[in-house]
């Protein structure tokens, strides 16, 4: 059987919680960079966002966010573009709660923003109300049912 040289195994690998960015800077964007909210997660570190330039961009979690990171549907990001190809970002930062909730009142996001809610939508989407969701039945049609 073979000798462990290593220094650890898994647990090692995933470390203590470190809290360092409890208070961080706000970072904005520059040029060649954009906000975007995280529609669906797809695996294998990809995610498909919509930027709120309304593009949706397949985007690439890099490798220093990868399983230290955790993007859910729904969370604010700041993706790199690319200059070789337009459907596809790359993530390079993840806004906490608070910290997206200051970018839109500093009108950074649009206001049509969904910030705290786990689905993503309502970037380009017009919402009409309830009205549509439901659809009411008369007596009249239930008895020729």
């Amino acid at each position: 059987m073979p000798k462990n040289k290593g220094k650890g195994g898994k647990n090692r690998k995933r470390g203590k919680n470190e809290a360092d960015d409890e208070k961080r800077e706000l970072i904005f964007k520059e040029d060649g960079q954009e906000y975007a909210q995280v529609l669906r997660m797809l695996g294998n570190g990809r995610c498909e966002a919509m930027c709120i330039d309304g593009t949706k961009r397949l985007c690439h979690i890099r490798g220093k966010m990868h399983k230290k990171v955790w993007i859910a549907a729904g969370d604010i990001i700041l993706v790199g573009l690319r200059d070789y190809q337009d459907d596809k970002a790359d993530v390079i930062l993840k806004y906490m709660p608070d910290e997206a909730r200051l970018l839109k009142a500093y009108g950074e996001l649009p206001e049509n923003t969904r910030l705290n809610e786990g689905i993503a939508g309502g970037i380009d989407e017009e919402d009409d109300g309830a009205a549509d969701d439901y659809i009411e039945f008369e007596d009249e049609d239930i008895d020729k049912i």
